[in-house]
């Protein structure tokens, strides 16, 4: 039996039962209000973190831990979990967009944050602190956002920790999602990174587009969670067998280099389409003002994870993220990107929103 209290901040979970609130992140020179659901199994196990709402305009992700908080039963979980369904409310609810209202920072590149540092780096560092770190498990739940197009992908980042690399991968082919995309190192700001450093578990699920929130995508989600928790040993397993994986790892991130406004050539409406290789024009960006087009070209081979839908660009925004398929025995990619600015393109594609 397990005996132990679970708590984060002032809300605790005794044994074998579910609660559900919120904590108050002290950020110096302001507080929010953390929402979380605590449940804590009638018997011991992993302790699995899960976030969503990282990012503003992605829907899909917050909708579905919320699907998923409803069907657990903590006298059914072995091991605690920890589940924050909008990690970032100022972003969530304030600007719809990756970055935060309060100081334009994108969260997902400065974890596991800096206490001292300006309000977005003050939230990751509470949220690292307080959430993430202890964890044997975090799952970090993404979609395409509002402007952004996107194939399903589960990323997580290569750490040299056989086991623990073994462990992650291992997860990663428990959400029913054919696409798995190695970042070949754990630098970088992303959350999900941050944890590997600290020999977490971790890894960043990506599904669906366009900020979508219809049900058929959300209850795919909770599928794939309810998979993962079974294979962690949370749940009890139900028989089913992992569908084979396909793994990649990131090629190139596109960036725009002028501003104006973008006219996408590639498409996701077909398995086959994506395909680009090195030198193909992934599109344009008009000059509103005299109507000139800047051709963007493909700066490596690879398919298209990541675009851009919305039409306004400006100089430096992440376009596309490209990704190869990956054979550890026959790879030469010495300068693959260890995740493309997504979450992760030049930094590390994770999460392009």
């Amino acid at each position: 039996m397990n005996d132990s209290t679970l708590s984060v901040g002032s809300l605790t979970a005794g044994p074998g039962t579910m609660t559900r609130g919120t904590v108050r992140a002290d950020l110096g020179t302001l507080a929010l209000d953390i929402p979380l659901t605590l449940v804590n199994g009638a018997r011991p196990g992993p302790r699995v973190v899960i976030t969503a709402g990282v990012h503003g305009g992605e829907f899909t992700p917050v909708d579905a831990v919320t699907r998923l908080v409803n069907v657990l039963e903590p006298g059914r979980v072995r091991g605690q979990l920890v589940i924050c369904p909008i990690a970032n409310p100022p972003a969530v609810y304030q600007g719809r967009l990756g970055i935060s209202p309060l100081d334009g920072v994108n969260i997902n590149r400065v974890f596991p944050g800096d206490p001292d540092g300006g309000p977005t780096e003050r939230l990751a560092a509470w949220l690292f602190a307080h959430l993430i770190d202890g964890a044997d498990t975090y799952i970090d739940l993404h979609c395409g956002g509002i402007d952004q197009v996107l194939r399903d992908f589960v990323g997580y980042r290569l750490t040299g920790e056989a086991d623990l690399d073994k462990a992650t991968a291992a997860l990663a082919g428990s959400f029913g999602v054919e696409d798995v995309i190695l970042g070949l190192t754990a630098e970088g700001g992303n959350s999900h990174a941050a944890a590997a450093r600290r020999g977490i578990s971790a890894v960043l699920v990506e599904v669906g587009e366009l900020g979508q929130r219809d049900e058929a995508t959300a209850l795919r989600r909770v599928d794939g969670l309810l998979g993962a928790l079974r294979h962690l040993g949370v749940l009890e397993p139900d028989g089913s067998v992992p569908a084979p994986i396909r793994a990649w790892v990131w090629s190139a991130g596109v960036t725009a280099e002028a501003t104006g406004l973008w006219y996408p050539r590639f498409s996701f409406d077909a398995d086959v389409i994506g395909e680009v290789a090195e030198g193909d024009v992934l599109g344009h960006i008009v000059d509103p003002a005299d109507g000139h087009e800047h051709p963007v070209h493909a700066p490596a081979d690879g398919r298209v994870f990541y675009g851009m839908h919305g039409l306004t660009v400006t100089e430096g925004d992440e376009l596309a993220a490209l990704a190869v398929r990956w054979d550890p025995d026959t790879a030469t990619l010495p300068g693959a990107l260890s995740t493309p600015g997504l979450g992760a393109a030049p930094e590390g594609t994770d999460n392009p929103s």
